[in-house]
């Protein structure tokens, strides 16, 4: 039987095996719901499509493999998987679990091996961020093995709370609106990135994966370091969470209902040539006369954002 509908040992005691039987199964219609939906949203896989998965041996890349095997079964399109492990030789990884697990899935895969651990740790600074020389490096190489392997699409496992993690990383930080699209196209024009799991919680994958049971590999490179703003920006929205419940999930909505009217960017609007002619303004001065109490979806003027 399905572990999602058995595993009881990975729910909280005190529940019934029927009850907690019923919470994993919800647990997973509401995953491969959520990732159906931005796959549709943003039109990430079509028919005839070779999806290179991205596995780190993280909870997060293991949910996503999970999910996309379950909807290409029920899907009406025809796509390949092709699981990709990178091998970053850090120190104590266990190199043998990825390629057993893939085996006993009996999906297809591919272990590249490259020493990039070497190259942070000689460039990088002892107590310095090493995430942004390592994502650069393992971009590169996982774009090569797209084109080796004849994969057009690249999936990562990054979830909604990753994506508000950078655009507040970008907003606090970097001086900008800007976040971590669920779609995009490389710099270099020849390959689609997509993260299926835009929609979906962290929570929901932390519980996911004790459901599972995925043997998960923990990151001695990034994983180690404990004063990332990352961490910082995450703790903050836990904290959100639990003193407000729901604003992060509205933070997370904002994102795809943009008024660009009522922003400052000249590029985005074009401030310079508006006029007051006595026509009615459809998106009108609320940002001016109004609290901002409304939910998105009743606000008026908001308008999807359109620009990647």
């Amino acid at each position: 039987m399905n572990a999602v509908l058995d595993n009881a040992a990975a729910a909280p005691a005190g529940k019934s095996a029927e009850k907690i039987a019923l919470e994993n199964n919800k647990l997973h219609k509401r995953l491969c719901r959520l990732v159906g939906q931005a796959i549709g949203d943003f039109n990430m896989i079509e028919d005839g499509d070779k999806v290179m998965v991205c596995l780190s041996g993280g909870k997060d890349s293991y949910a996503l493999l999970d999910i996309l095997m379950t909807l290409r079964e029920r899907a009406p399109i025809n796509f390949e998987l092709v699981a990709v492990n990178l091998d970053q030789k850090q120190p104590n990884f266990p190199d043998h679990i990825l390629p057993a697990y893939l085996k006993q899935l009996g999906i297809p895969f591919h272990i590249e091996n490259q020493d990039t651990y070497s190259i942070v740790k000689r460039l990088i600074p002892e107590g310095k961020t090493t995430c942004s020389l390592c994502s650069r490096l393992r971009r590169g190489i996982l774009y090569r093995v797209a084109d080796e392997l004849g994969c057009n699409k690249i999936a990562l496992g990054h979830h909604r709370d990753d994506i508000l993690e950078t655009f507040f990383l970008n907003m606090f930080f970097g001086g900008k609106l800007k976040g971590m699209p669920a779609k995009l196209v490389s710099d270099d024009g020849k390959h689609m990135v997509i993260r299926p799991m835009a929609y979906v919680k962290e929570e929901d994958t932390e519980r996911y994966a004790e459901v599972k049971g995925f043997p998960i590999i923990p990151c001695d490179l990034c994983g180690s370091q404990e004063n990332l703003q990352r961490k910082q920006i995450k703790g903050l929205m836990r904290d959100w969470e639990k003193k407000f419940p729901g604003r992060v999930e509205n933070i997370f909505s904002s994102l795809s209902t943009v008024v660009p009217s009522h922003l400052m960017d000249r590029d985005l609007f074009g401030f310079k040539d508006i006029k007051a002619d006595g026509q009615a303004n459809p998106l009108g001065d609320i940002a001016f006369d109004e609290e901002p109490c409304s939910t998105p979806s009743t606000v008026p003027g908001i308008i999807p954002l359109q620009r990647t």
